[in-house]
């Protein structure tokens, strides 16, 4: 098959994935609660209290992540580090970034 045909398909094969995956998740979730109903449970179970933790913890990754990237480029312009610089800024600054996330988080459950 011809790269430029190949090119195109990928992305569309990959979003008509998607959709069906997010359609079957959808369908099994209703399915379940609706099982839940017909024993007589109660399905509020599903229901999920709103939390600051996953904004915290993606904003605080791409914060790290940001930084990472700006330090891989100053690396980069004073070693000539090349893409070395770049990955291992980009997750030693992402990682501690998420450990920031973890340790705020924790502190504010033990405050509760």
């Amino acid at each position: 098959m011809e790269p430029e045909v190949l090119g195109v398909m990928i992305p569309i094969i990959a979003l008509i994935g998607s959709f069906i995956t997010v359609v079957y998740v959808r369908k099994f979730s209703n399915l379940e609660r609706m099982a839940i109903i017909e024993k007589g449970l109660d399905p509020n179970i599903f229901k999920r209290e709103s939390s600051a933790a996953p904004t915290l913890r993606g904003s605080l990754l791409l914060i790290g992540a940001g930084f990472g990237l700006l330090l891989g480029y100053f690396l980069d312009q004073l070693y000539n580090m090349q893409e070395v610089g770049y990955f291992s800024m980009l997750f030693i600054f992402g990682g501690i970034g998420l450990g920031l996330a973890y340790l705020i988080e924790e502190k504010k459950m033990k405050n509760k």
